[in-house]
């Protein structure tokens, strides 16, 4: 019976089966996605992974990787049916190496990303990934759906930190990809078809990852704007001024600012009145003795921001980031909501965000946008409330219509309809609509290549 298999592979605590105690797992942070299934593995390591594989490719058996299940799209749920394996990887969590000389670092897949990121600082390095859930999520969701986060503006993608991969393959074999290169030209570059292939191609069991030195320095604002297009040229400015030493450059609008006051303890506004639009700045003086109050005395003079506040010490900068890393949840708070994950050139965020908002009130009247998130790559979390006077439950049955006015302005400016949170389940029909058949065809083949018995996560992405 496949099922004593593979409590035998993973052991006595390597395993899941009662229902109250999978429940947890079978639905997402946004409870869009509901799943189930007979077992839950969790496997310590990656010879482990591979046995599981083999078993469940034997009997044709679907398995569904799982990290720290902070997705939205649906892309670590298992189907209705139950009958797919959910493998969990929240085991797997070692660091398996530190190099301060190299400036790398090999992490397993199950890692908790704040783990990572204080790995490095243990050997004074910075691991750059950030988010909002790196409390919890886990490395190798974050290279599965190719996170971004707030510091894409000067590191990249995670994709952008990786060196190197292990893989389970999708008949059980283990591609051991772990090298600490930065230049290696031998052919295709195999690592980058499991980063952001969420799981279909096959399992990431551990990475080995780039590190940074420690940004000196940091220095935080909030800065008042009157839109966001005044925002984007605020950013083209300080581009020029302040080159790759801006860490961040974060969006917020009023209606953001005036959820997480209402919803969020202990959150203030620095600013004594209300602004119709926030960016939120980082940037690493190193040892410069110049400060961003210098940097930013022009930025008044220009009449692209009418107000100022910089952060004094380290608690005023964690008040300010934690205005931002809030807006999700307060937004969670005051209703239902329709979220879009999208990204459109870096000049053009200001007139997109106008163009969406303008082409959702027409069809839905009352609906409250909420569009924040990272201008300096150009990505937009395009987020809309229901109306006051609006159900729930009428209001996210129109989901499919909201997405086709947002994704149909998204392609005029020629944009993602993905930014950083993966296509799953959520986006599949979209993908097919917005990208070209030669893409589509090009993506199924190597599908096909690389789980020919589509056992691999099936139903996400394709």
């Amino acid at each position: 019976m496949l099922l004593e298999k593979l409590k035998n592979i993973v052991g006595e605590k390597g395993w899941i089966t009662d229902p109250a105690s999978l429940e947890p797992f079978l639905s997402e942070w946004r409870d869009s996605y509901h799943g189930q299934t007979a077992i839950m593995l969790m496997p310590q390591s990656t010879e482990e992974v591979s046995a599981v594989v083999r078993a469940c490719v034997a009997v044709g058996t679907a398995i569904v990787p799982q990290g720290g299940n902070t997705g939205l799209c649906g892309g670590a749920i298992p189907d209705a049916s139950g009958k797919q394996v959910l493998l969990s990887l929240s085991r797997m969590n070692r660091i398996r190496a530190l190099s301060p000389s190299d400036y790398s670092i090999v992490a397993e897949a199950g890692c908790i990303l704040a783990d990572v990121q204080a790995a490095a600082a243990g050997i004074d390095r910075l691991f750059p990934l950030s988010l909002a859930a790196e409390g919890s999520c886990q490395i190798g969701g974050n290279l599965s759906t190719n996170a971004g986060g707030t510091n894409v503006l000067r590191y990249g993608t995670a994709r952008e930190q990786v060196l190197g991969l292990e893989v389970v393959l999708a008949n059980g074999d283990i591609w051991d990809g772990l090298r600490m290169l930065r230049k290696d030209n031998c052919g295709y570059d195999i690592k980058q078809l499991f980063i952001g292939a969420e799981g279909t191609l096959g399992i990431i069991t551990a990475a080995s990852l780039r590190l940074f030195p420690c940004p000196e320095n940091l220095q935080t604002a909030l800065i008042a704007v009157a839109d966001a297009q005044a925002a984007v040229d605020l950013f083209a400015m300080l581009r020029a001024r302040l080159s790759d030493r801006m860490q961040a450059f974060e969006l917020i609008p009023d209606r953001a600012m005036r959820y997480v006051l209402k919803y969020i303890a202990d959150t203030r506004c620095p600013f004594p009145d209300a602004s119709p639009w926030y960016v939120l700045l980082e940037y690493s003086a190193g040892a410069a003795q110049q400060t961003l109050a210098d940097e930013l005395v022009p930025v008044l003079e220009s009449g692209l921001a009418h107000d100022i506040v910089l952060a004094k010490n380290s608690s005023e900068q964690q008040q300010m980031w934690r205005l931002r890393h809030s807006i999700s949840e307060a937004q969670k708070r005051e209703g239902a909501s329709l979220k879009h994950d999208v990204s459109v050139p870096v000049g053009e965020v200001g007139h997109f965000i106008a163009a969406a908002e303008s082409a959702v009130l027409r069809s839905f009247p009352g609906a409250r946008v909420v569009a924040f998130g990272h201008v300096g790559d150009g990505n937009v979390h395009f987020n809309v409330s229901q109306p006051k006077d609006d159900s729930a439950g009428a209001f996210l049955e129109r989901r499919d219509a909201m997405a086709s006015i947002v994704y149909d302005v998204v392609e005029r400016f020629g944009g993602s309809i993905s930014a950083e949170h993966g296509i799953g389940v959520l986006k599949r029909g979209a993908l097919i609509q917005y990208r070209s058949q030669v893409e589509v065809a090009v993506m199924r083949a190597i599908k096909a290549a690389l789980d020919p018995d589509n056992l691999m996560n099936p139903g996400k992405v394709l």
